[in-house]
């Protein structure tokens, strides 16, 4: 007995969080669906109609469990197939019971990774694009990155991405009819002159989409924060404060941190991944030259490096190796509890408060909280904010100071942005192809027309208007099984 194609088999799958819960959603896409339904349920239910029914075992006739039934013929529906969605309680042994149940009608077989959403793209529902908004959607851990993904689930990028890709197509035509009337001179000039002004207006547009700081990559993946510093310094303390538990080994004895530690916060929406390293110094030891190895790449890869230093060196710079960093760096001193009290001058006797001292960082009693100051007699730099790790003195300001800039770096999210490295890529190319388009010989016609049919073709991989087999597999094996 030959059995079904896979695309033509009926699919099911648990389609919500398995483990236990109130409800569990059990999906089943493919044209044996209605089928299920008649013989696991008394009645079909109408149409996009929900409906109260026991839950049968298709041999036995024992009821499984009681549920709401959801009927959705093609093509209405996420597949674009008849798709039937069985809502159980959310005990393990129902849902075990009614997936071994379905396994034993013929024709149905389990789902694949993404192999819901595969088949919506196969059926014209959705775009690659959109897949991949879907699938950030479920993921999505803060409310910047529901957002972004929405938007891109919802079609935002892919209706940028083809309006672009119809100018193009309309550059292209005009293009080719140059060629067709290449021997009317005055007809086939004034055909290549009008497809090259679509090109000088579209380009402008597609660089700046490009030169936006990866924002929609780092809104996506993460706004990277590295705690750097000599050793002892308190980075893995800081670290704790951050987290608000106890997520690194806090020793003084120098070296305790070898490998990276990260914790992920939720910053005003944005997602900030902070990694604590090992402390920068000279060693003899392969372990920790290999941790502060580690350090120096993680440091070179963040968006934003936090140098940390004590009051026992409070002028301490980055090495040399990470100068060239300076505009990512944010040099903030910890211990501020162990500087030297500083007079305070009240007001009517021409005094002013210490630099960097607020009045509730007074009221505690520490000079912690604001940029600047002096630690034990020696002048701080103006842009270094003082904290202390153990006291938590500062470590609001701190946080704040970190998420204003991931939001500045993410900036407008109502804007789209490119949120995958594929997508960037594929745009990359189609501005090379203009560019190669507007600087090469216009007298070559042919392989100018070639040139546009590269950047089109660029383009609709994004979305997936051209043969994209080869990227496929890569988008929908992000997907858990039932989605």
């Amino acid at each position: 007995m030959t059995s079904e194609p896979p695309q033509s088999a009926t699919i099911y799958a648990l389609s919500s969080a398995p483990g236990r819960a109130g409800v569990a959603i059990v999906r089943v896409s493919g044209s044996h669906a209605g089928m299920v339904l008649n013989v696991m349920t008394p009645q079909r239910p109408k149409p996009r109609v929900a409906g109260g029914r026991r839950i049968l075992h298709p041999k036995t006739g024992e009821v499984l469990d009681r549920g709401i039934v959801l009927w959705f013929p093609h093509p209405n529906s996420f597949t674009g197939e008849d798709v039937a969605e069985l809502q159980l309680h959310g005990g393990r042994a129902v849902v075990a019971a009614v997936l071994e149940a379905l396994g034993e009608i013929p024709g149905l077989r389990m789902a694949e990774p993404g192999e819901f959403a595969r088949r919506a793209f196969d059926n014209g529902k959705i775009d690659l694009a959109q897949a991949e908004g879907l699938a950030d959607l479920i993921d999505a851990e803060t409310e910047g990155q529901r957002r972004q993904a929405l938007r891109q689930a919802s079609g935002a990028l892919s209706s940028l991405y083809e309006s672009w890709r119809t100018a193009l197509i309309d550059a292209s035509a005009l293009v080719e009819a140059a060629i067709d009337f290449s021997d009317e001179g005055d007809v086939g000039a004034r055909s290549f002159d009008q497809a090259r002004g679509i090109v000088e207006t579209l380009l402008p547009a597609i660089r700046h989409h490009l030169d936006d700081g990866h924002r929609g990559e780092i809104l996506r993946d993460g706004f990277h924060v590295v705690l750097a510093g000599a050793p002892n310094v308190g980075k893995s303390s800081l670290l704790n404060a951050l987290a608000r538990r106890e997520a690194a080994i806090v020793s003084e004895e120098a070296g305790t941190t070898r490998d990276v530690i990260e914790v992920r916060l939720d910053l005003g929406g944005v997602p900030v991944i902070v990694s604590d390293t090992a402390g920068i110094r000279e060693t003899s030891g392969a372990v920790e030259r290999e941790g502060i190895r580690r350090t120096m790449a993680r440091a070179r890869e963040a968006d934003l490096v936090i140098w940390l230093t004590d009051p026992t060196d409070p002028q301490h710079t980055p090495p040399e190796d990470l100068r060239d960093l300076a505009d990512r760096t944010l040099l903030v001193l910890n211990k501020a509890d162990q500087l030297a009290p500083k007079p305070v001058s009240h007001p009517g006797e021409g005094g002013q408060l210490p630099l960097g001292l607020d009045n509730a960082d007074q009221a505690a009693g520490d000079s912690a909280g604001a940029p600047a100051g002096s630690a034990n007699g020696v002048l701080l730099p103006d842009d270094m904010i003082a904290i202390s790790a153990l006291t938590g003195a500062g470590i609001s300001s701190l946080v704040a100071r970190i998420g204003g800039i991931a939001r500045e770096r993410v900036g407008n999210l109502d804007e789209p942005a490119i949120t995958q490295v594929r997508h960037r890529r594929m745009i990359e190319m189609t501005a090379r192809g203009l560019e190669t388009f507007l600087r090469e010989p216009p007298y070559q016609v042919e392989i100018r027309a070639e040139d546009l049919r590269a950047s089109v073709a660029a383009l609709g991989r994004i979305t997936g208007r051209v043969d994209v087999e080869d990227v496929l597999d890569q988008v929908f094996g992000r997907f858990c099984i039932g989605k």
